[in-house]
């Protein structure tokens, strides 16, 4: 019989060095992707960049603080102040809120005094006379008058604008006069005071403002 050929006596191709090296390359190659993945991930290559001051201008967002606040400075701040602002004052959000329970029209603007308290001394006469009846008497009495005020040319610009509804205010307060009243001392004087009253009252309700501060007669009939 022939002899069965044995390990010892036979030739076998040798197996587990063949076995270790491919394990040995692929724990290299493992090894080496492992380090480069693990440098990457500590450089911050997998972290997503901050979006640019343009992007988040186009997307409708605030640039943070930190990154975001020197592009604020360059391009972010122009847009936000371009389209932000001008939106906010012609927008349609305030403009519904001021108009709320509104029918139609701007609210109004009320008119102010001057800012300075002190003025040079304006005067001003009305041409036309005031003539009327004294009360309970046939007499008349007839004057002109001039204003006096240290407001600015608008006070003047009013008076002239509303001459004639200053001019029935006048005459009403005039006509409370009775022949007694001629007799006062300070008839004159109390007259001017009534007339000036008389006119700002006026004048604060349709110009919001009054200013005049006195009153002068250039001329005073009684006949």
């Amino acid at each position: 019989m022939a002899e069965e050929a044995t390990p010892e006596s036979g030739e076998v191709k040798p197996k587990k060095p063949i076995v270790l090296i491919i394990a040995a390359v692929v724990g290299i190659v493992v090894l080496v992707a492992g380090t480069m993945v693990g440098t990457l991930f500590v450089t911050g290559f997998f972290n997503k960049p901050p979006p640019s001051a343009d992007q988040m201008v186009a997307e409708g967002a605030a640039p943070a603080e930190g990154h975001g606040a020197p592009a604020a400075e360059g391009h972010g701040a122009p847009a936000a102040e371009g389209h932000g602002e001008k939106k906010a004052e012609g927008g349609h959000g305030d403009k519904k809120e001021e108009g709320k329970g509104k029918e139609s029209g701007p609210p109004k603007l009320n008119k102010k005094s001057p800012d300075s308290p002190r003025f040079e001394y304006t005067y001003s006469q009305l041409e036309r006379e005031f003539l009327v009846n004294l009360a309970g008497s046939r007499k008349v009495m007839s004057v002109q008058i001039a204003l006096m005020t240290r407001y600015d040319e608008r006070v003047v610009e009013n008076v002239k604008k509303h001459e004639f509804a200053l001019r029935s205010v006048v005459m009403d307060a005039m006509r409370m006069t009775t022949e007694a009243d001629l007799n006062k001392p300070d008839f004159r004087k109390d007259l001017a005071i009534k007339i000036r009253d008389a006119m700002n009252t006026l004048l604060e309700k349709y110009e919001d403002f009054g200013g005049v501060e006195e009153i002068y007669f250039t001329s005073f009939i009684v006949q």
